[in-house]
Formats: structure tokens, C-alpha cells, sequence
């Protein structure tokens, strides 16, 4: 029988080991997991786009990767480390994804609000200790920063 994962805060812990296991490999530090309305897990992942050198690997990408294919995603619940930018708020909104939960949304506010606009329930819990990881981060790799966001730099004024 698979644990199940009764609160926000306990599926928030399976995101943020997922963040701390990309810093590890050198890679951002954002995690995510999908979990079923029961609160069983159904996969987890972390932002590989460092990692894997492929732009389309985000955390909730790789979490809802290695959840496998459901049949329906209405009573699953995403749980993410960062509010999810424009491309992961999509894959929210394209599969129906019943509910979000951010761990935190002041590093990066992403597409949060127009998922919760169509129907997702939305949680913002402010986890003061991502604030200051993704802060440490942005801080310290503004390029590999601004690139995940999809902030061009190099283009002229």
C-alpha cells in the first residue's frame, strides 16, 4: 500500500528534497510532485535543465513525467517549490490539474493566477526556507537564473 501524504506541508517536504536533490547535481534547486486525491504519490521530480541540457525540463515537466499516464488529472494535486512559470502553468491548465500547491511565489511569479482564473485551486504557503534558497540562487547565478525564466539578456535595447 503506497503512503499517503495527508497535508500540504508533508507534499510541500517531497518537493523541497526534490529541490535539494537538483542543487545537488549542480542544477536548479526547484522540485515539484503530482500526487492523486487520496495523497499518494505519483511522481516527483526537479528542474533538470542544467543537468540534462534540454530547456523543456522543468520540475513539474519531470514530476508529471514520471507520474505516468492518468486518466484524469482533476483530483491530482501539484506541489511545487516555486510558482510555476508560464510553461508549467500550461501543462497545469492543459491537463486539468485540480490543485496547486506553490511553496513559494515571492523569488518568481509565474502563471499561478491565471491557472487558479480557470478552475485549479490554488495554495501559496511561503515556505520562508525556499525564499531563501531560491534567493541564494538567483543571487548567485543570475545567467542560469534569467535563462529558466526565459530573461534574454544578450538582446539589444
Amino acid at each position: 500500500m503506497s503512503e499517503i501524504y495527508a497535508t500540504d506541508q508533508e507534499k510541500l517536504a517531497v518537493a523541497i528534497a526534490e529541490a535539494r536533490r537538483g542543487a545537488d547535481e549542480g542544477g536548479i534547486p526547484i522540485g515539484a510532485a503530482l500526487f492523486d486525491g487520496e495523497g499518494r504519490l505519483l511522481g516527483s521530480g526537479h528542474n533538470r535543465r542544467v543537468q540534462d541540457d534540454d530547456a523543456s525540463m522543468h520540475a513539474e515537466t519531470d514530476a508529471f513525467r514520471n507520474a505516468g499516464r492518468q486518466r484524469s488529472y482533476r483530483n491530482a494535486t501539484m506541489v511545487t517549490t516555486l510558482s510555476p512559470c508560464w510553461y508549467c502553468s500550461g501543462l497545469v491548465r492543459q491537463f486539468g490539474i485540480g490543485r496547486l500547491v506553490v511553496g513559494e511565489d515571492r523569488s518568481f511569479f509565474g502563471g499561478q493566477d491565471w491557472v487558479a482564473e480557470h478552475g485549479t485551486e490554488l495554495v501559496v504557503l511561503e515556505d520562508e526556507g525556499l525564499i531563501e534558497m531560491m534567493g541564494a540562487f538567483i543571487r548567485d547565478n543570475p545567467e542560469v537564473w534569467n535563462e529558466d525564466i526565459g530573461e534574454d539578456d544578450t538582446a539589444p535595447d
